[in-house]
């Protein structure tokens, strides 16, 4: 068989493969979230004094920076997914913005709230279970970044997929911070990076599978 034929044959059943828009995949993860954080507002999980702390430094600093790193995280993440793409700089990009983020909290903790014994600002009780109702809300996002990963052709995929997971968890901080009681910085530092943190490793440990040789 001649090489011409044998090409033929290897290629004559393929069928088209849609290109890859990085505006298209980020339009479908803006949409997914934003259909999680209106279902989860929808089920009445909005903390009840929103409307008296919507205007408070920390509040602000809480949802502000959350929003901002789950936007650059997942940018970041789909950027990665492209075969010439360097995961490494896009993570130590992400990284700076949690760092600049966390920095930030000092400027708004609220009055009195730095007087208390350190046990009760972090509040371990209530703290696994955030960590743990921001793993949940993560998956969608992580599945979905997943979807979009094995669509593309990663070079690196297991920093795509330490990119994802770091994109989702900072997603699912971003919906639970409506919900969250506590104003105390220290308190969502601690917490939602375990929540965080337990998300990227998952992501880091699934979703790279398919790509093992």
């Amino acid at each position: 068989m001649s090489n011409e034929a044998l090409i033929f044959d290897l290629s004559s059943e393929l069928v088209p493969v849609r290109r890859r828009s990085m505006l298209r995949e980020g339009a479908l993860v803006l949409a997914l979230g934003t259909v999680e954080l209106a279902a989860f507002l929808a089920m009445g999980m909005m903390r009840p004094d929103m409307s008296h702390m919507a205007g408070s430094p920390y509040l602000i600093w809480r949802v502000g920076s959350l929003g901002m790193l789950a936007v650059v995280a997942c940018l970041l993440a789909i950027r990665s997914y492209a075969p010439t793409a360097r995961p490494r700089r896009g993570l130590m990009v992400a990284s700076a913005a949690a760092i600049i983020a966390i920095v930030s909290s000092v400027f708004v903790i609220p009055e009195g709230v730095s007087e208390r014994a350190l046990l009760d600002r972090i509040d371990p009780a209530h703290g696994i279970m955030c960590a743990a109702s921001i793993f949940v809300l993560s998956l969608p996002i992580m599945m979905l970044l997943g979807g979009l990963m094995r669509r593309a052709a990663p070079t690196q995929p297991r920093l795509s997929a330490l990119a994802s997971g770091i994109a989702a968890g900072a997603c699912g901080a971003f919906v639970f911070a409506f919900c969250c009681p506590f104003n105390d910085p220290l308190y969502v530092v601690v917490w939602y990076s375990v929540g965080c943190t337990a998300v990227a490793a998952t992501a880091r440990w699934r979703l790279p599978r398919r790509f093992r040789l």
